[in-house]
């Protein structure tokens, strides 16, 4: 049974920082890319950034770009997500998600997702 659970969100000021994990079982988790996204109230799911197995190659989605980092720990199977400089729009439920079959950037291609993690930033 493959399980991704999601920790660290919060509530945090403008400009503040939060880092987000993403504790994965069930699978063999260097093996596979995994991926961040968010929800806002209202808003379709929308892409962060992925990561490839290695941790490699990664791709952030330009609002992001400079302020998020992923990194993978896969002797912990834990994604992360280093969030800095944070502004009120990115508040958002922000899920992880494992094994994009196609578009990295497309929700649909994911077959494992987590619960998802509230973040709200403040103005």
């Amino acid at each position: 049974q493959v399980q991704l659970v999601e920790s660290g969100g919060g509530l945090v000021q403008a400009g503040g920082s939060l880092r987000l994990s993403c504790a994965v079982s069930g699978l063999a988790f260097g093996s596979y890319p995994m991926g961040w996204f968010r929800q806002a109230p209202g808003k379709e799911r929308e892409f962060v950034v992925v990561t490839s197995g290695s941790g490699s190659t990664t791709y952030y989605a330009d609002s992001v770009k400079g302020r998020f980092t992923i990194s993978r720990d896969n002797a912990k199977n834990t994604v992360y997500l280093q969030m800095n400089s944070l502004k009120p729009e990115d508040t958002a439920v922000y899920y992880c998600a494992a094994d994009p079959d196609g578009s990295y950037k497309d929700a649909g291609s994911y077959e494992y997702w987590g619960q998802g993690t509230q973040v709200t930033v403040s103005s």
